[in-house]
């Protein structure tokens, strides 16, 4: 199983469990503080099963057809070149493998105010692509039975991100499931 913006590892150590000994799972994050916090957490609570490595979900730093899954936690949203993203999952994925992804749509044209506030790209909003644009980048990558789920994001999170902007009224939380083909 391999993590895109694995952070502190929390998903990654999560997934240590569903694998078993004998599976294996790779964190991949950009940021070298992040990596030295979550090895650092592997080793003290001896996670035997977790790598972490460093890379960007646009180059993923895996060999082609190495994984069985992919998972990410509302991190592709914040790249600026998500079909590449996309490709680079389906390169890494074995055939027949699936992903797991949660992430952020947009349900209607954000405001100026909400696209060009620094804030708003960091908290995933203004860099959410729509249903529909996400599931033409899905299966332009390649993949097939793709499935996207969308609830609205919860209060808490809605006035984390944007206060005064309700940016609840733009946004849904999304789950994103497909394959590669056999």
């Amino acid at each position: 199983l391999i993590d895109l913006g694995s952070g502190a590892g929390f998903d990654c150590f999560l997934a240590s469990h569903k694998v078993g000994r004998r599976g294996k799972v790779i964190g991949v994050d950009m940021t070298p503080e992040m990596l030295s916090l979550s090895r650092q957490i592997a080793k003290e609570n001896r996670y035997r099963n977790v790598e972490f490595r460093l890379g960007e979900i646009e180059n993923l730093p895996a060999a082609d057809n190495l994984a069985d899954v992919v998972i990410s936690n509302c991190v592709i949203n914040l790249s600026q070149n998500k079909a590449r993203v996309y490709r680079e999952i389906l390169r890494v994925l074995k055939p027949g493998g699936s992903i797991r992804i949660s992430d952020i749509v947009i349900m209607k044209e954000l405001p100026k105010e909400i696209k060009q506030d620094d804030k708003m790209y960091a908290c995933w909003v203004s860099g959410a692509s729509s249903v529909e644009e996400l599931e033409k980048i899905v299966r332009m990558a390649g993949f097939c039975d793709i499935s996207i789920r969308t609830e609205p994001v919860s209060k808490e999170y809605e006035e984390k991100w944007g206060g005064e902007l309700t940016v609840g009224q733009y946004i849904l939380s999304a789950k994103v499931f497909a394959r590669k083909p056999q």
